[in-house]
């Protein structure tokens, strides 16, 4: 057993597992993790499931699976359940979404029958192009807050379970600007009883969550958990939070070919990026205001990788196009085109063209397996606010606020899995490999513990 692994108590028990919109992404990861327990299917894309981490030195030999290494719950202890502006059960959300065939769904039928979306909370001012069927009423939007913890303890109470996780999978809300409700946990409450509009729905979810100590994923581009009241509030109840918007398609690929320019000192002229879909994120994402809160987590990513400011011969006046169109027809079959347009030795030009033809539900469903055990390890392990250990996740990952946040997919992956080997007491690697040549020279030198958070001198608007 590894020196600290006694540190983390055991997954013993149920792991609920509670998806605020139960969609397409969340019929897909349901019916998949319910498909490979009957061993109809294989989770790939899953690190928790399929990669291995290396331990200690390369002539040891020692890399067991992610899952064998870390104290991680089985996915036979998982229970589902959620919310949504539908009352489709995730048979039925399933079959709409038609990501999966009607065949390949078919022997898991009754466990996805069984999952009925709880009635959500719903505010037409955040999502224009969808509609709630029976949403929840409140008095207040603390009062609505307090319905979804309601539903979190009878959800745990139903199903027996030891411990819950939530996770956003819903749709992209217009994004609001910073208010003073969300400048500490005192205003945000009282902003709560007030019906604060800056308040939106995943806010609320989120507050519900994290009053009931329940550790709480961001999937979408939402401000959500990436205020300074709600890092309080997860600092305070010792829950973990992270976010934000699954890293899926085109911006998957940008975080692997950004790194590339950069580690070869390649220069940017420019990079266009247009996307069609046709599910009902595509559809959210047709009106203008949630699309714009897409577009600047997409734009995010370049500028972080490249360092215009230290580069800025190479990075300082690159174009940066982002396109998304909804095209029904395409469904969940998302097309991701990139033209992107560099220079080498000498300024000579040339270009790179991507055309990535994924299914978007396909690559999300690992990525909700992966953060929901992920963040049930690190609320067992006794970590709390901001997890940026689990940047690998997500489009625009949520970050201590006087740091930026890191992008370069292979540094995130680094991260990942060297919190895990923190975690486990095992040595933390830096692969530079000298140290197998020379040791004295070899040895890193201890470094000081980095000071503390700064918080930004960011005036906020006041709340109307």
């Amino acid at each position: 057993m590894n020196k600290h692994a006694r540190r983390i108590p055991p997954a013993k028990g149920k792991l609920g597992v509670l998806l605020p919109g139960m969609g397409a992404v969340a019929s897909t990861f349901i019916a998949g993790v319910e498909l490979v327990k009957k061993g109809l299917g294989k989770p790939v894309g899953s690190l928790t499931q399929l990669q291995t981490i290396r331990l200690g030195k390369r002539y040891e030999n020692r890399a067991p699976l992610i899952k064998d290494f870390v104290p991680l719950a089985s996915l036979d202890q998982l229970v589902f359940g959620g919310w949504d502006f539908f009352a489709d059960d995730m048979w039925t959300a399933a079959l709409k979404a038609a990501v999966l065939s009607p065949d390949q769904l078919a022997p898991v039928r009754k466990e996805l029958a069984s999952v009925k979306p709880m009635s959500a909370v719903y505010d037409p001012a955040y999502i224009k192009n969808i509609k709630a069927v029976a949403p929840k009423k409140g008095r207040s939007k603390l009062d609505l807050a307090e319905q979804v913890m309601a539903d979190i303890a009878a959800f745990k109470k139903k199903n027996g379970c030891d411990r819950v996780v939530m996770l956003w999978c819903g749709s992209t809300e217009i994004l609001p600007e910073r208010a003073a409700c969300h400048e500490d946990l005192e205003a945000f409450e009282l902003g709560l009883k007030n019906s604060d509009p800056a308040i939106p729905p995943s806010m609320i979810y989120a507050y519900a969550a994290l009053k009931s100590d329940v550790a709480y994923g961001n999937g979408a581009p939402n401000l959500s958990v990436d205020v300074p009241a709600m890092i309080e509030l997860a600092e305070r109840t010792g829950t973990p939070i992270m976010g934000k918007d699954f890293k899926t398609g085109q911006t998957l690929m940008k975080t692997t070919v950004a790194p590339m320019l950069k580690a070869r000192m390649l220069a940017l002229t420019g990079w266009y990026s247009t996307n069609i879909l046709g599910n009902r994120d595509g559809e959210v994402l047709d009106d203008p205001g949630s699309f714009k809160t897409k577009e600047k987590s997409k734009l995010s990513v370049l500028d972080s990788i490249l360092e215009p400011e230290r580069y800025p011969d190479l990075y300082g006046n690159y174009h940066h196009k982002v396109r998304i169109d909804y095209y029904p027809p395409r469904g969940d079959a998302k097309e991701g085109w990139d033209n992107i347009d560099i220079r080498g030795w000498l300024d000579a030009p040339m270009q790179i063209k991507i055309n990535f033809l994924c299914r978007d539900s396909i690559l999300a469903a690992p990525i909700v397996l992966d953060l929901v055990l992920f963040l049930d390890l690190a609320q067992r392990a006794g970590l709390k606010g901001t997890q940026e250990w689990l940047s690998f996740y997500f489009k625009s990952p949520q970050c201590r606020e006087d740091l930026k946040p890191e992008h370069d997919l292979f540094i995130q992956h680094l991260k990942l899995k060297n919190t895990l080997r923190l975690l486990m007491g095992e040595e933390v690697l830096d692969h530079s490999g000298l140290d197998y040549y020379d040791t004295d020279k070899g040895r890193p030198t201890p470094s000081a513990p980095p000071r503390p958070a700064a918080r930004r001198n960011t005036p906020a608007k006041a709340s109307r």
